[in-house]
């Protein structure tokens, strides 16, 4: 398992809801390439990773 120290995070500028602190944040992992997302707010909490075929699928099914 890759520890959270050894993972740079981000999140968009799109990323937002009603009280303007809604946020997910990813990472790459540079050895499997495998796309990891966590709650902004609960950096310390469970994360979920998926391939990077799965995250595209996802991303492209939100709406613009």
């Amino acid at each position: 398992m890759i520890r959270n120290a050894e993972l740079t995070w981000f999140k968009s500028s799109y990323s937002s809801g009603p009280d303007g602190n809604s946020c997910v944040e990813i990472a790459i992992a540079p050895d499997t390439a495998t796309v990891h997302v966590r709650d902004s707010k609960h950096t310390q909490g469970p994360r979920l990773a998926v391939s990077p075929g799965a995250w595209a699928g996802f991303v492209s099914s939100l709406p613009a």
